[in-house]
């Protein structure tokens, strides 16, 4: 079949909730994607800041295809050695206690709320807690996740949602001390807004929020799902500011593209929130994604990725920086590591369909917003082959 085939196929079978791209990807190497058509793409969106390796690392591929003729899958009711693994590498490198996995960073997010409903109902004796969450914030599409996002667009349609959420202004400790009550049990938010529009989290006002939770006896949950896994110099976004939550969810690079997400906690939030049969899953933590998840830490470790990432971004800052001095329609930069954002007056999306044509695939956040998450591995000349593609089609454009 020919492209076009393929596309009119997917159409007729997928459910239409994606407006996606004229473009049927075939097969990954190193930091670039090949179509169905044989044509490369420079890939500056890594599955949406997923693919933290690349494509095509070796080691990785062959520790899936090694777990793949051992056992794919046994469920929860037994013990698997690929996953307790994971948990132990992940975490030493978070400095939490326990971990529960997860298929996705949205199921992450609703087993963060319920630890922390549970935590407060032991704590009091009695259910009817609230949580404070973030305008333009963003946590995922289940009914759970979508409660504690604040986009009304995509909030909307499903009403009524999770009761007792309240929302407060990113970055503005005064809104969140105002929204503070006897039945608060957890503020949520992004340690970096990602769909929000690439949002570093203010030095005081995460510390602000660590605080007001420690002084209140209410948890901070942190959500690292896009900012962490080394995206922004760090192996958590948290790990800059030695702002450290009380339960912590993570996924997209957890894995490098196995479906698999996590929540982290510390040992105080475990012994009072979910005990047996609180919580399951059939799939979370199989054997197959715990030796995907093992494998990245140790990958991690040995190619020395967060060093790497700390040694490209400046580059990458730079570079950006120019352009948005150069171009009138770019108007701001700011991000955190390789997860930056350039404010841009020309529809975002017309900007992106158009670098596809170019070969670079670049993806948005919020309305106005160009996103970079590149794969962890980039090198520098591909910096400079992503800003000679964007220029091209800036000038292309204006």
């Amino acid at each position: 079949m020919n492209k076009q085939d393929y596309i009119e196929g997917a159409e007729k079978a997928l459910l239409h909730t994606y407006n996606r791209f004229p473009l049927v990807l075939d097969h990954g190497e190193g930091v670039y994607l090949y179509d169905t058509d044989g044509k490369k793409y420079l890939d500056f969106a890594a599955g949406i800041a997923v693919q933290a390796l690349g494509y095509g690392n070796k080691e990785y591929n062959q520790a899936l295809k090694d777990q793949i003729d051992k056992l794919l899958h046994t469920s929860n009711l037994y013990y698997n050695v690929p996953t307790m693994e994971a948990a132990q590498k992940a975490l030493k490198a978070s400095g939490m206690d326990r971990i529960f996995f997860t298929n996705s960073g949205t199921e992450a997010i609703e087993g963060a709320i319920k630890a922390a409903k549970k935590y407060a109902y032991t704590r009091d004796g009695h259910a009817g807690h609230e949580i404070i969450a973030m305008n333009h914030s963003f946590h995922g599409r289940s009914i759970g996740a979508l409660s504690v996002t604040g986009n009304m667009h995509y909030q909307e349609p499903f009403g009524p949602l999770l009761p007792g959420v309240k929302f407060a202004d990113y970055n503005d400790l005064e809104s969140v001390k105002a929204q503070i009550t006897d039945k608060t049990c957890a503020i949520i938010m992004e340690t970096v807004q990602g769909e929000g529009g690439i949002y570093p989290a203010e030095p005081e006002f995460i510390e602000g929020v660590r605080k007001l939770c420690d002084e209140n006896d209410i948890l901070l949950i942190l959500d690292e799902i896009q900012c962490g896994m080394g995206r922004t110099g760090k192996m958590f976004a948290w790990q800059h500011y030695h702002v450290k939550p009380d339960i912590m969810t993570s996924a997209k690079a957890l894995g490098c593209g196995v479906p698999v997400g996590a929540f982290l906690m510390t040992q105080k939030v475990a012994d009072k929130s979910l005990a047996p049969g609180d919580h399951g899953t059939t799939y979370g933590g199989n054997p197959f994604v715990g030796a995907a998840v093992s494998k990245v830490f140790d990958l991690f470790e040995e190619l020395h990725v967060i060093d790497h990432v700390n040694e490209i971004a400046p580059y990458l800052e730079q570079k950006l920086d120019e352009l948005v001095a150069k171009y009138p329609c770019l108007t701001a930069h700011r991000g955190k590591g390789l997860m930056q954002g350039v404010e841009c007056q020309i529809p975002v999306g017309q900007v992106s369909a158009k670098a596809l044509e170019n070969g670079l695939i670049l993806i948005t956040a919020g309305s106005n917003v160009l996103r970079f998450v590149p794969p962890l591995v980039i090198e520098k000349e591909h910096v400079d082959e992503m800003i000679q593609k964007l220029e091209l089609t800036l000038d292309q454009l204006a």
